[in-house]
Formats: structure tokens, sequence, C-alpha cells
């Protein structure tokens, strides 16, 4: 099977590696507007050619679009325009803007809309990493669009790597997403800005700091380049959410100012059943 990665990135450098080292890649081909990512990819050999997106898009079976999500929507009709029997696939975190501008396209049916839940804090090419997706779960959105061909080479893809499959339609996966994913970055961007303010006066701030602020703070690293398109396309599931944490952290300070530890104590209790949900 022939593999064209369109965005040689972190998401979509770690594709290549796991469908190359598992064999259901015969031959990743690389296509980026960024050529030293390109002679990363190349060097790394976690590609095999690097070309221009329309001389890879004609020799590929599948097309992985795995560039920003404005980038897709500028990027998906243009190669739609052009496939004949390849599939196309994205991984971008929202999809409600993206399938509604190729709902009506002639090619509409070798399209699969789909969103691995995997990656890290890190971007480019330098990130990609082996078994990032190992036994992670991917969203495949509104999938009975697709052709059935479309459909089998693209769970054949998953299952090879592997990935559990979940099925949802564009404004489930949206507002899911703003809840497992979304608001997880912008809180942790609120609370690095935050410490970063205090850090001016109390330097002493980051040398006292633990594994427990890391973990809490380390989504503050991520790309603006990926993240603000997202937020920009999911801004009204994102708002809902953010408008629910607002309320939850007022009640929290609201709590601490009239010293209600017993209802704070039976909060932190009631957080806790996340652990269950996790496991």
């Amino acid at each position: 099977m022939i593999i064209q990665i369109i965005g040689v990135g972190h998401i979509g450098g770690s594709l290549a590696i796991s469908l190359r080292e598992n064999g259901f890649a015969s031959k990743v081909i690389g296509s980026d507007l960024d050529a030293a990512a390109l002679d990363k990819a190349l060097r790394r050999r976690i590609i095999d050619e690097a070309c221009s997106w329309k001389d890879g898009l004609s020799q590929a079976d599948i097309c992985i679009l795995a560039v920003p999500v404005d980038a897709i929507l500028k990027l998906l009709p243009q190669v739609l325009d052009l496939v004949d029997q390849q599939t196309v696939v994205d991984v971008g975190s929202t999809k409600e803007q993206i399938l509604n501008l190729v709902d009506q396209h002639p090619n509409r049916g070798r399209f699969v809309a789909t969103h691995p839940m995997a990656g890290t804090e890190y971007s480019g090419v330098e990130a990609a990493i082996p078994n990032l997706f190992d036994h992670k779960h991917t969203v495949i959105c509104e999938v009975e669009k697709s052709e059935p061909d479309a459909q089998e080479k693209v769970a054949d893809m998953y299952r090879s790597i592997p990935m559990k499959m979940v099925f949802l339609d564009r404004k489930a996966h949206d507002l899911h997403a703003a809840y497992v994913s979304h608001i997880s970055h912008i809180s942790s961007f609120a609370l690095a800005l935050t410490v970063l303010e205090k850090e001016r006066d109390e330097e002493r701030i980051f040398e006292l700091a633990s594994s427990g602020f890391g973990s809490t703070v380390r989504l503050a690293k991520s790309s603006p380049d990926m993240w603000i398109p997202i937020f920009r396309q999911n801004r009204d599931h994102v708002l809902d959410v953010l408008d629910e944490h607002i309320n939850t952290l007022a009640k929290f300070r609201s709590l601490l100012i009239k010293q209600e530890f017993d209802t704070f104590y039976k909060l932190i209790e009631e957080a806790n059943r996340i652990r269950k949900i996790l496991e």
C-alpha cells in the first residue's frame, strides 16, 4: 500500500513510522511546504520519497492530510478534485466545518474523516515517534458517507497499528473533543500564564516545581499554529465547556473564601471518580 502523508510533522510523521514498521505501507511519500522538514524525514527514513502533494497523490493508494485544520479546509477540496480511486483521510481535531465543506463534493465518497486521539505537546517532524498510536482510539466520523472500499482501507490501516475505532457524527465529535481535549489545552495555557506572571516576583516557584506541576502544564508547550485553528473552528463547543469550567473554579474559590472545607472534600471525592473512567 502506497501512503502519502501531507504534513510530515508530529502526527503525520508518527503515522508514517507506524505504518512502515508494521508493514502496512510498502512506500511512504511525504509532502510538506517546509523543505527542511522533508529533508529531516528522509534522513530519518520516516518517508521514502519527498515530492509535491499533487505528484504524491498521483502515486498514492491512501492520502493522509496531517496539516492544521485551517489548512485542511483549503487543501481537502483541491485533493478531492484530483482523486480517482485514491482514499483521502484527514486526522484533524475538528470535524464539523471540514465535513460541511465537502458534503456536496462529487468525490465525497473517497474521503474518510478521522481523528486519532493521540499526540504529545511537541510539534514538527523532530517529534515523530514510534508507537504513538498503539492501542489508542481513533474517531471515524460519518463513515456511512464514504464508499465501502475507502471505509475498509482506512479500517485496515488503523487496525494494523493497532488502534480501536469509535464512530461518531460531526457534531458529537466536536462536542466530545471540546470536553476531553480542547479544554485541557486552554486550562494548561492559562495556568502557565498565571505562574509565569507570578514568577516575576517569586523566582523560586520553578525551583520547587514538582512532577505534578509539570504534568499539569505539559500541554502549554503545544504549538499555537495548531491550536488557534482548532479553537477557531470549534469555538462554540469550547466556549460551552469553558463556561462550565469557570463556574466550577468559581465554586472552589467561594468554598475557600467561606472556609467550607467539608464541601470542598466532597467535591474532591467526586472528582476522584474520574479514575474509574480513565482506567
